[in-house]
């Protein structure tokens, strides 16, 4: 039997092909793709991985999905999802832009059936987020700045306001995206197009850059914008995937000088029991962060070539774009 799937074969060329539909293997469940979401780091596979990676396997790049257990291997009365069970299913290898996705059982997290599926899924990129601000330090009392708006940085706003950060001031070069930012948790917003990030982050905070930065962009200049305004002695997380081309005039000098603390986070496939991820799912569940206030877009699969393309542009007001693996 075979199954549609995306897969991108040349750089910035994805195409739908037919592929095999997964054979169901001891440990594992085969998914009913049902909902995807979008994140940069599928515009980082569709457009910047190195040329010895295209073409890619099929089925990337998606990583975000729900779907319904369709088979699993071996089903017993412990067992924690089953057949008929609707599942946010952890893909880390990026290759669930497809009808069918094989993953193993622990990957597999029951849903709420009173959730919206296009909330459900958002709880994979809040996870991640919430696996990466366990390193942060202690936060009361302290000034953060987020450099990027879109879902990500979003999530950094509630993850930070429940810590306890007294200031989260949000920046982004796109204006509409800051209008989300309170709605999220942000104290403060800076459009950092139109002025200089330091000064009016100096402005907002008694003279002072901030405590801790977190890099929720991935682009070259945002990264570098990490390090300018850090205040000597702070703290820095690099969360934006990078691209994965060489970047140019990393301010390692500066960094150095400044005696900040650099962190990347990454890993939350490796997270025992997937434990932020579920908490991001009992987040949603209840209520207590408004999800779809940041869905934007929806797509049909159909049309998902199309859903890239403004994700890369960030035009149209695109904030979370989910695409309907049922439309």
């Amino acid at each position: 039997m075979l199954m549609k799937a995306v897969q991108i074969i040349a750089r910035g060329q994805p195409a739908f092909v037919d592929a095999p539909l997964p054979t169901l293997k001891p440990g594992t469940g085969l998914v009913r793709s049902l909902r995807l979401s979008l994140c940069g780091s599928d515009v980082r596979h569709l457009h910047y991985l190195p040329d010895d990676r295209y073409p890619t396997a099929t089925g990337e790049t998606g990583h975000e999905m729900v779907g319904v257990v369709e088979a699993i291997d071996p089903v017993s009365d412990d067992s924690a999802v089953k057949p008929g069970d609707r599942v946010l299913c952890l893909a880390p290898d990026h290759r669930a832009m497809c009808e069918y996705y094989l993953a193993p059982i622990d990957r597999l997290l029951p849903l709420d059936p009173a959730t919206p599926l296009e909330h459900s899924v958002q709880a994979q990129q809040f996870g991640t987020v919430l696996y990466a601000a366990r390193v942060l330090p202690d936060l009361r009392g302290k000034t953060v700045a987020v450099i990027g708006q879109g879902s990500a940085g979003l999530w950094f706003n509630f993850a930070l306001q429940q810590r306890g950060a007294a200031k989260i001031i949000a920046l982004d070069l796109k204006a509409y995206r800051l209008a989300y930012s309170e709605r999220f948790g942000a104290t403060h917003t800076i459009h950092n197009a139109e002025v200089s990030a330091a000064e009016a982050l100096r402005e907002i905070n008694g003279g002072q850059l901030p405590d801790v930065v977190i890099e929720a962009a991935g682009e070259n200049e945002s990264i570098r914008l990490a390090v300018e305004i850090a205040r000597r002695g702070g703290f820095v997380l690099l969360f934006g995937v990078p691209r994965f081309d060489t970047m140019d005039g990393f301010p390692i000098f500066e960094a150095f000088w400044k005696t900040l603390t650099l962190r990347g986070m990454v890993g939350t496939i490796n997270d025992p029991g997937h434990a932020c991820t579920r908490q991001a799912l009992d987040y949603i569940n209840s209520g207590a962060v408004d999800v779809g206030g940041m869905i934007t877009h929806t797509f049909k699969f159909a049309d998902v070539f199309e859903a890239y393309e403004l994700h890369r542009l960030q035009d149209e007001g695109a904030v979370k774009i989910v695409i309907d693996m049922e439309g």
